[in-house]
Formats: C-alpha cells, sequence, structure tokens
C-alpha cells in the first residue's frame, strides 16, 4: 500500500536537514516515541559528500497492537531505518524488521520555499502475511504516521531551541 506523510517546519531547509542528520536529536526522537533501545548511526554519503546515510536500529514495544499482529511481531520488534541523502534535499527510506514479512521502501524530500520547509515521506507498505497482509499493512502505515507526528513534535520543539 502507498502511503504518504509531509510534515512542515518553520525554518529553512538547511537546517532542516541539520536536525534530521544529528544523531542527538535522532535519538531524542526514539525517546519521545517510547522505543525500548536505539542506535543512531550518521555518516556522510552522496555523490559530492553533502548526503547523509542514517540509520536508526531500534527496538521498539509493541503493547496496544492487536493479536494477529503481536502475533507476527511478538512482546518487541527490531525495525532499522535507513535514510540515504544523496543531497540535502533527496533521499531514500528503508524500514525493515529483521526476520519479519514487513517492509517500508521510497524517497524523503525536503522542499522549501526559503520560510518554511516540507518534510516528505513517501513510502510503499508491504506485509507478506496470506490473508492479513492488507489490514497488517494498514496498521504498519498508521504505526509510521504516528512516529511521524512524533517526530514533528520533537523537531518543532528543537528547531525552536529546545536542545
Amino acid at each position: 500500500m502507498r502511503f504518504q506523510h509531509t510534515t512542515t517546519y518553520d525554518a529553512p531547509a538547511a537546517e532542516v536537514f541539520a536536525m534530521l542528520t544529528d544523531p542527538t536529536w535522532r535519538e531524542k526522537v526514539g525517546i519521545a516515541q517510547g522505543v525500548v533501545s536505539s542506535t543512531v548511526t550518521v555518516t556522510p554519503d552522496g555523490p559530492d559528500g553533502t548526503g547523509s546515510r542514517v540509520v536508526i536500529d531500534q527496538v521498539q514495544n509493541t503493547a496496544g497492537l492487536p493479536a494477529i499482529a503481536k502475533k507476527i511481531a511478538g512482546d518487541t520488534t527490531r525495525a532499522i531505518v535507513t535514510e540515504v541523502w544523496s543531497s540535502p534535499s533527496t533521499g531514500t527510506i528503508e524500514i525493515v524488521a529483521p526476520g519479519k514479512p514487513t517492509k517500508a521502501t521510497g524517497t524523503v524530500s525536503l522542499e522549501s520555499d526559503g520560510i518554511t520547509t516540507r518534510h516528505v515521506t513517501d513510502l510503499e507498505v508491504t506485509v507478506k502475511v496470506p490473508i492479513v497482509g492488507g489490514k497488517l499493512e494498514n496498521l504498519m502505515a498508521d504505526n509510521i504516521r504516528k512516529g511521524l507526528e512524533i517526530e514533528q513534535a520533537v523537531g518543532v520543539a528543537w528547531l525552536e531551541g529546545g536542545r
């Protein structure tokens, strides 16, 4: 299933990109999302070195998920989010849960008018489970949306100086 989410920040694209590639900010997002544990790695990337590779390897609690999802995921699940920014304005994203039949892949971009910046996440979410896969894709997309909403709240505070 296709999933798209747009977050708007009252800051120039350069500031938003710096935030998105700051390991400290990513750790704060994980704490706000209630992850069990998180390791964040950021390295330079891109053809001219202006991009970044951001890898977030986290363990998430599955409390509150429907029984069918918990049967597949367990009490906790590991998620690895990899964003490869080929430039400060565009990149790819992949979300995988090792050993689980779930995956989300797509693009991330920053669109700015100089005053505000839109962070657009466009994903194809897939759960390869017979019969209930579509329902689980909707659930996965909803969890991604909730995570991005928390990310936005942390981002707004960060950009306002709440570091």
